[in-house]
């Protein structure tokens, strides 16, 4: 059995894409900073996995937030993995500011958890998924080679992981490396981008789940990929 460490698994495209995991036999590592929502969320998950064959203890869930270090330790111990999920990030400052009034202290923040949190996960797990011939998925967005106004700042975090992703890929080649744009979707996060408007014309998360799921079982080649183009015929 294979084994996956999902971050930001209580909500949004990490929790779909952690059922969508346990239902190709994937015992899953779940992490999130709400312990209530991440609870909820691992034994939806376990409902999910048991349709697949996987026991209730396939599924452990770890509240914390990846930009501290002792979590990311927490992580580390729960085992080896064959994929690295990161998709756990915040949108930084909203409603979204222009760069000329941006926070320092929220851009900082918005580095923290968007490129430096997932850079230190992959430095702890890279030695087991170099030996496991495993692979490492960042979830990015079209905000990150876009010039949205307002998007400064998780924009720039968003480029900035995916420009580690695409030197990652080169000096890894013993893994695969991913990174992946999965569209406008109906999540908390693009909500907080878009106060008081009406999203429900987005997509679901769980409608780019079959997208990733292919990446990760067919193992595509390293590299940086949109949902849309994967999506099963």
């Amino acid at each position: 059995m294979k084994k996956a460490l999902v971050t930001g698994a209580s909500r949004g495209l990490g929790r779909a894409l952690a059922s969508g995991l346990a239902a190709e036999n994937y015992a899953l590592v779940i992490d999130a900073r709400d312990p209530r929502a991440l609870r909820l969320a691992a034994d939806a998950i376990r409902a999910d996995g048991r349709r697949a064959g996987l026991s209730g203890d396939d599924v452990t869930a770890l509240p914390g937030d990846v930009t501290d270090p002792a979590h990311r330790a927490a992580l580390r111990a729960a085992g080896e993995i064959d994929l690295l999920v990161n998709n756990a990030g915040t949108l930084g400052a909203a409603p979204l500011p222009a760069l000329a009034d941006y926070p320092v202290a929220e851009l900082r923040a918005a580095f923290e958890a968007n490129v430096i949190a997932p850079i230190a996960l992959t430095q702890l797990f890279l030695p087991a998924l170099r030996e496991r011939g495993g692979a490492i998925l960042n979830v990015t967005s079209d905000a990150a080679v876009e010039p949205y106004a307002g998007w400064g700042g998780y924009g720039a975090a968003k480029a900035a992981i995916e420009q580690a992703s695409n030197v990652l890929a080169a000096e890894e080649t013993a893994i695969r490396v991913w990174w992946v744009d999965p569209g406008d979707l109906r999540t908390d996060m693009h909500q907080a981008a878009f106060p008081g408007e009406d999203i429900s014309d987005r997509p679901l998360p769980e409608s780019v789940v079959p997208a990733l799921v292919r990446l990760v079982t067919e193992r595509l080649p390293s590299g940086r990929y949109r949902a849309a183009e994967l999506a099963p015929a």
